[in-house]
Protein backbone atom coordinates (compact mmCIF):
# COMPACT_ATOMS: atom_id res chain seq x y z
CA UNK A 1 0.00 0.00 0.00
CA UNK A 2 2.63 2.74 0.93
CA UNK A 3 3.67 2.20 -2.91
CA UNK A 4 0.28 3.05 -3.92
CA UNK A 5 -0.12 5.84 -2.08
CA UNK A 6 3.16 7.31 -2.93
CA UNK A 7 1.99 7.00 -6.39
CA UNK A 8 -1.70 8.64 -5.77
CA UNK A 9 0.00 11.23 -3.89
CA UNK A 10 2.28 12.62 -6.96
CA UNK A 11 -1.18 12.62 -8.88
CA UNK A 12 -0.48 9.15 -11.15
CA UNK A 13 -3.88 7.53 -11.83
CA UNK A 14 -4.47 3.90 -11.25
CA UNK A 15 -5.28 1.54 -14.19
CA UNK A 16 -8.32 -0.43 -14.10
CA UNK A 17 -6.97 -3.92 -12.84
CA UNK A 18 -5.13 -1.98 -10.40
CA UNK A 19 -7.85 -0.65 -8.95
CA UNK A 20 -9.31 -3.58 -9.10
CA UNK A 21 -6.69 -5.41 -6.93
CA UNK A 22 -6.71 -2.60 -4.21
CA UNK A 23 -9.88 -3.18 -3.84
CA UNK A 24 -9.56 -6.60 -3.83
CA UNK A 25 -7.13 -6.56 -0.91
CA UNK A 26 -9.55 -3.29 0.93
CA UNK A 27 -11.79 -6.68 1.16
CA UNK A 28 -9.31 -9.34 2.45
CA UNK A 29 -7.92 -6.75 5.54
CA UNK A 30 -4.54 -6.61 3.73
CA UNK A 31 -4.49 -2.91 4.67
CA UNK A 32 -5.51 -1.28 7.82
CA UNK A 33 -7.58 1.67 8.63
CA UNK A 34 -4.61 4.76 8.40
CA UNK A 35 -3.80 3.24 4.82
CA UNK A 36 -7.19 2.98 3.68
CA UNK A 37 -8.54 6.22 5.05
CA UNK A 38 -5.16 7.99 3.52
CA UNK A 39 -6.83 6.48 -0.02
CA UNK A 40 -9.94 7.17 0.25
CA UNK A 41 -8.46 11.24 0.70
CA UNK A 42 -6.76 10.95 -2.43
CA UNK A 43 -10.51 10.72 -4.10
CA UNK A 44 -11.28 13.58 -2.17
CA UNK A 45 -8.11 15.92 -3.69
CA UNK A 46 -9.16 14.69 -7.38
CA UNK A 47 -11.66 13.35 -9.76
CA UNK A 48 -11.37 9.67 -10.29
CA UNK A 49 -11.06 8.54 -13.36
CA UNK A 50 -13.45 6.10 -15.32
CA UNK A 51 -10.50 3.53 -15.30
CA UNK A 52 -10.44 3.39 -11.46
CA UNK A 53 -14.06 3.42 -11.12
CA UNK A 54 -14.62 0.48 -13.38
CA UNK A 55 -11.78 -1.09 -11.97
CA UNK A 56 -12.98 -0.96 -8.64
CA UNK A 57 -16.53 -1.82 -9.48
CA UNK A 58 -15.07 -4.65 -11.31
CA UNK A 59 -14.04 -6.03 -7.64
CA UNK A 60 -17.47 -5.61 -6.05
CA UNK A 61 -19.17 -7.17 -8.60
CA UNK A 62 -16.84 -10.06 -8.63
CA UNK A 63 -16.83 -10.48 -4.64
CA UNK A 64 -20.26 -9.90 -4.45
CA UNK A 65 -22.86 -12.29 -2.90
CA UNK A 66 -24.68 -13.74 -5.97
CA UNK A 67 -28.49 -12.83 -6.05
CA UNK A 68 -30.26 -13.77 -9.29
CA UNK A 69 -33.94 -11.95 -9.51
CA UNK A 70 -33.06 -10.35 -13.22
CA UNK A 71 -36.50 -12.24 -14.79
CA UNK A 72 -38.12 -9.04 -13.16
CA UNK A 73 -35.81 -7.24 -15.45
CA UNK A 74 -36.15 -4.45 -12.14
CA UNK A 75 -35.39 -1.05 -11.77
CA UNK A 76 -33.03 0.65 -9.08
CA UNK A 77 -33.03 4.45 -7.94
CA UNK A 78 -30.34 5.90 -6.09
CA UNK A 79 -27.90 8.31 -5.31
CA UNK A 80 -24.77 8.46 -4.48
CA UNK A 81 -25.28 10.52 -1.58
CA UNK A 82 -22.37 13.34 -0.16
CA UNK A 83 -24.49 16.24 -1.52
CA UNK A 84 -24.38 17.76 1.94
CA UNK A 85 -27.71 18.42 1.88
CA UNK A 86 -29.49 15.62 4.81
CA UNK A 87 -32.69 15.76 2.47
CA UNK A 88 -35.68 13.21 3.90
CA UNK A 89 -35.57 9.55 1.95
CA UNK A 90 -36.36 10.66 -1.34
CA UNK A 91 -34.61 7.70 -3.57
CA UNK A 92 -36.32 5.00 -1.17
CA UNK A 93 -39.73 6.58 -1.52
CA UNK A 94 -39.18 7.06 -5.38
CA UNK A 95 -38.66 3.16 -4.87
CA UNK A 96 -41.93 2.43 -3.75
CA UNK A 97 -43.76 4.27 -5.59
CA UNK A 98 -42.30 2.88 -8.76
CA UNK A 99 -43.45 -0.40 -7.34
CA UNK A 100 -46.80 1.05 -6.38
CA UNK A 101 -47.51 1.93 -10.40
CA UNK A 102 -46.38 -2.25 -11.10
CA UNK A 103 -42.69 -1.89 -12.15
CA UNK A 104 -40.15 -4.02 -10.53
CA UNK A 105 -37.81 -2.39 -8.66
CA UNK A 106 -34.58 -3.46 -6.78
CA UNK A 107 -33.67 -1.48 -4.17
CA UNK A 108 -29.65 -1.70 -3.25
CA UNK A 109 -29.00 0.58 -0.11
CA UNK A 110 -27.12 1.15 3.23
CA UNK A 111 -26.67 3.34 5.87
CA UNK A 112 -26.15 6.67 5.79
CA UNK A 113 -22.42 8.09 5.67
CA UNK A 114 -23.13 11.60 5.44
CA UNK A 115 -26.32 12.14 5.85
CA UNK A 116 -28.82 11.43 8.89
CA UNK A 117 -30.48 8.93 7.39
CA UNK A 118 -29.48 6.05 4.56
CA UNK A 119 -31.87 3.70 2.45
CA UNK A 120 -31.45 0.84 5.32
CA UNK A 121 -31.64 3.56 8.36
CA UNK A 122 -35.09 3.95 7.30
CA UNK A 123 -35.86 0.08 6.65
CA UNK A 124 -34.58 -0.78 9.98
CA UNK A 125 -36.61 2.18 11.13
CA UNK A 126 -39.67 0.21 9.89
CA UNK A 127 -38.36 -3.31 11.25
CA UNK A 128 -36.95 -4.67 8.20
CA UNK A 129 -34.52 -7.81 8.57
CA UNK A 130 -31.85 -7.64 5.79
CA UNK A 131 -31.28 -10.91 4.17
CA UNK A 132 -29.76 -12.19 1.34
CA UNK A 133 -31.97 -15.43 0.97
CA UNK A 134 -32.97 -15.89 -2.28
CA UNK A 135 -36.42 -17.29 -1.93
CA UNK A 136 -37.35 -14.06 0.39
CA UNK A 137 -36.00 -11.77 -1.97
CA UNK A 138 -37.67 -13.65 -4.61
CA UNK A 139 -41.00 -13.90 -3.11
CA UNK A 140 -40.86 -9.95 -1.96
CA UNK A 141 -40.29 -9.41 -5.69
CA UNK A 142 -43.52 -12.15 -6.94
CA UNK A 143 -45.83 -10.26 -3.94
CA UNK A 144 -45.25 -6.76 -4.07
CA UNK A 145 -42.83 -5.76 -6.75
CA UNK A 146 -39.70 -4.64 -4.81
CA UNK A 147 -37.09 -6.11 -2.99
CA UNK A 148 -34.39 -4.48 -0.35
CA UNK A 149 -30.42 -5.38 -0.78
CA UNK A 150 -29.01 -4.10 1.85
CA UNK A 151 -25.40 -3.65 0.42
CA UNK A 152 -22.58 -4.85 3.41
CA UNK A 153 -24.54 -8.18 3.26
CA UNK A 154 -23.52 -8.43 -0.89
CA UNK A 155 -20.24 -6.38 -0.65
CA UNK A 156 -17.92 -7.62 1.23
CA UNK A 157 -15.42 -4.36 0.89
CA UNK A 158 -18.28 -2.27 1.66
CA UNK A 159 -18.61 -3.66 5.05
CA UNK A 160 -14.59 -4.08 5.28
CA UNK A 161 -14.62 0.05 5.21
CA UNK A 162 -17.78 0.83 6.80
CA UNK A 163 -16.01 1.72 10.23
CA UNK A 164 -13.55 4.10 7.96
CA UNK A 165 -16.11 5.56 6.20
CA UNK A 166 -18.41 6.62 9.23
CA UNK A 167 -15.42 7.81 11.06
CA UNK A 168 -14.38 10.22 8.28
CA UNK A 169 -18.46 11.03 7.79
CA UNK A 170 -17.15 12.84 4.61
CA UNK A 171 -18.27 11.57 0.64
CA UNK A 172 -15.89 8.93 -0.31
CA UNK A 173 -15.43 7.18 -3.89
CA UNK A 174 -17.81 4.29 -1.98
CA UNK A 175 -20.56 6.62 -2.45
CA UNK A 176 -19.53 6.52 -6.33
CA UNK A 177 -19.41 2.99 -6.51
CA UNK A 178 -22.50 2.11 -4.06
CA UNK A 179 -25.15 2.19 -7.52
CA UNK A 180 -23.05 0.63 -9.65
CA UNK A 181 -22.61 -2.41 -7.57
CA UNK A 182 -26.33 -3.64 -7.20
CA UNK A 183 -25.75 -7.27 -6.93
CA UNK A 184 -28.83 -7.97 -9.65
CA UNK A 185 -27.21 -5.77 -11.92
CA UNK A 186 -30.60 -4.37 -12.76
CA UNK A 187 -31.49 -3.61 -16.44
CA UNK A 188 -32.85 -0.08 -15.72
CA UNK A 189 -31.17 2.52 -13.24
CA UNK A 190 -32.02 6.05 -12.01
CA UNK A 191 -29.23 7.41 -10.61
CA UNK A 192 -28.55 10.87 -8.90
CA UNK A 193 -25.23 12.59 -8.23
CA UNK A 194 -23.76 15.73 -6.28
CA UNK A 195 -21.90 17.30 -9.13
CA UNK A 196 -21.89 17.42 -13.17
CA UNK A 197 -18.35 16.13 -13.69
CA UNK A 198 -20.01 13.01 -11.51
CA UNK A 199 -23.13 12.89 -14.00
CA UNK A 200 -20.38 12.80 -16.92
CA UNK A 201 -18.53 9.85 -15.67
CA UNK A 202 -21.43 7.94 -14.88
CA UNK A 203 -22.59 8.37 -18.31
CA UNK A 204 -19.49 6.64 -19.67
CA UNK A 205 -19.56 4.08 -17.23
CA UNK A 206 -22.90 3.44 -18.16
CA UNK A 207 -22.06 3.42 -22.04
CA UNK A 208 -20.69 -0.21 -21.25
CA UNK A 209 -22.93 -1.94 -20.71
CA UNK A 210 -26.50 -2.11 -22.87
CA UNK A 211 -28.84 -0.92 -19.38
CA UNK A 212 -30.94 1.86 -19.77
CA UNK A 213 -30.44 4.43 -17.75
CA UNK A 214 -30.55 8.03 -16.69
CA UNK A 215 -28.23 10.08 -14.49
CA UNK A 216 -29.48 12.93 -13.47
CA UNK A 217 -27.98 16.03 -11.32
CA UNK A 218 -29.67 19.08 -10.02
CA UNK A 219 -27.57 22.31 -10.31
CA UNK A 220 -27.79 23.63 -7.34
CA UNK A 221 -25.76 20.54 -6.04
CA UNK A 222 -28.58 17.99 -5.31
CA UNK A 223 -27.89 14.25 -6.14
CA UNK A 224 -31.54 13.45 -7.12
CA UNK A 225 -33.92 15.85 -8.78
CA UNK A 226 -34.87 17.81 -6.01
CA UNK A 227 -37.23 20.80 -7.72
CA UNK A 228 -35.15 23.62 -5.94
CA UNK A 229 -33.53 24.32 -9.25
CA UNK A 230 -32.77 23.35 -13.00
CA UNK A 231 -31.65 19.78 -12.98
CA UNK A 232 -29.78 17.89 -16.23
CA UNK A 233 -30.65 14.65 -17.17
CA UNK A 234 -28.29 12.63 -19.41
CA UNK A 235 -29.57 9.14 -20.74
CA UNK A 236 -28.44 6.80 -23.27
CA UNK A 237 -26.81 9.05 -25.95
CA UNK A 238 -28.79 12.51 -24.60
CA UNK A 239 -28.66 15.44 -22.23
CA UNK A 240 -31.15 17.71 -21.17
CA UNK A 241 -31.66 20.71 -19.04
CA UNK A 242 -35.17 20.70 -17.49
CA UNK A 243 -36.91 23.77 -15.03
CA UNK A 244 -39.33 22.43 -12.15
CA UNK A 245 -41.80 24.61 -14.01
CA UNK A 246 -41.53 23.29 -17.28
CA UNK A 247 -43.00 19.76 -15.96
CA UNK A 248 -46.23 21.11 -13.71
CA UNK A 249 -43.95 21.21 -10.01
CA UNK A 250 -43.61 24.70 -8.43
CA UNK A 251 -40.04 25.42 -7.00
CA UNK A 252 -39.13 24.70 -3.92
CA UNK A 253 -36.68 25.76 -0.89
CA UNK A 254 -33.54 23.72 0.88
CA UNK A 255 -35.40 23.39 3.89
CA UNK A 256 -37.89 22.33 2.21
CA UNK A 257 -36.52 18.59 1.83
CA UNK A 258 -34.81 18.58 4.94
CA UNK A 259 -34.60 14.96 6.64
CA UNK A 260 -34.79 15.93 10.20
CA UNK A 261 -32.28 15.42 12.92
CA UNK A 262 -32.31 11.67 13.37
CA UNK A 263 -33.05 8.76 11.34
CA UNK A 264 -36.81 8.45 13.84
CA UNK A 265 -37.26 12.34 11.90
CA UNK A 266 -36.64 10.34 8.56
CA UNK A 267 -38.67 7.47 9.43
CA UNK A 268 -41.72 10.07 9.95
CA UNK A 269 -41.06 11.58 6.97
CA UNK A 270 -40.83 8.87 4.76
CA UNK A 271 -44.25 7.68 6.39
CA UNK A 272 -46.04 11.17 5.39
CA UNK A 273 -44.98 10.01 2.11
CA UNK A 274 -46.17 7.08 1.60
CA UNK A 275 -49.55 7.75 3.19
CA UNK A 276 -50.08 10.69 1.13
CA UNK A 277 -49.57 13.17 4.07
CA UNK A 278 -46.51 15.33 3.24
CA UNK A 279 -46.08 18.55 2.29
CA UNK A 280 -46.53 19.26 -1.28
CA UNK A 281 -42.51 20.02 -2.07
CA UNK A 282 -42.00 16.46 -0.13
CA UNK A 283 -45.10 14.61 -2.32
CA UNK A 284 -43.54 16.24 -5.49
CA UNK A 285 -40.43 15.59 -5.29
CA UNK A 286 -40.73 12.04 -4.96
CA UNK A 287 -43.35 12.02 -7.71
CA UNK A 288 -40.81 13.88 -10.12
CA UNK A 289 -37.98 11.16 -9.09
CA UNK A 290 -40.53 8.11 -9.76
CA UNK A 291 -41.35 9.71 -12.99
CA UNK A 292 -38.04 10.01 -14.11
CA UNK A 293 -37.95 6.00 -13.42
CA UNK A 294 -41.27 4.89 -14.85
CA UNK A 295 -39.83 7.06 -18.01
CA UNK A 296 -36.38 4.84 -18.49
CA UNK A 297 -38.74 1.76 -17.97
CA UNK A 298 -41.22 3.01 -21.08
CA UNK A 299 -38.97 5.12 -23.20
CA UNK A 300 -42.18 5.25 -25.71
CA UNK A 301 -44.43 7.08 -23.39
CA UNK A 302 -44.14 11.00 -22.78
CA UNK A 303 -42.64 11.95 -19.34
CA UNK A 304 -45.85 14.13 -18.67
CA UNK A 305 -47.66 10.37 -18.28
CA UNK A 306 -45.07 8.76 -16.52
CA UNK A 307 -45.35 11.63 -13.72
CA UNK A 308 -48.85 11.25 -13.86
CA UNK A 309 -48.64 7.53 -13.53
CA UNK A 310 -45.99 8.00 -10.37
CA UNK A 311 -48.85 10.92 -8.87
CA UNK A 312 -51.44 8.14 -9.25
CA UNK A 313 -49.70 5.50 -7.44
CA UNK A 314 -49.05 7.41 -4.65
CA UNK A 315 -52.46 9.78 -4.42
CA UNK A 316 -54.10 6.37 -4.74
CA UNK A 317 -52.74 4.22 -1.92
CA UNK A 318 -50.96 2.14 -4.54
CA UNK A 319 -47.76 2.84 -3.29
CA UNK A 320 -48.62 2.40 0.62
CA UNK A 321 -49.92 -1.48 0.05
CA UNK A 322 -46.73 -2.14 -1.54
CA UNK A 323 -44.91 -0.68 1.63
CA UNK A 324 -47.25 -2.73 4.08
CA UNK A 325 -46.84 -6.06 2.19
CA UNK A 326 -43.21 -5.16 1.78
CA UNK A 327 -42.78 -4.72 5.54
CA UNK A 328 -45.36 -8.29 6.08
CA UNK A 329 -43.09 -10.16 4.05
CA UNK A 330 -39.41 -8.72 5.02
CA UNK A 331 -40.13 -7.90 8.60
Amino acid sequence: MKQILYKLFEHQYLGREEAREILQNIALGKYNDAQVASLITVFLMRNISVEELCGFRDALQEMRTQVDLSEFEPIDIVGTGGDGKNTFNISTSACFTVAGAGYPVVKHGNYGSTSISGASNVMEQHGVKFTTDNDKLRRSMDECQIAYLHAPLFNPAMKAVAPVRKALAVRTFFNMLGPLVNPVIPKYQLLGVYNLPLLRLYSYTFQESKNQFAVVHSLDGYDEISLTSEFKVATNGNEKIYTPESLGFSRYKEEDLDGGNTPEDAARIFDNVMNNKATAAQKNVVIANAGFAIQIIEPGKPLEECIAIARESLESGKARNVLKKFLEING
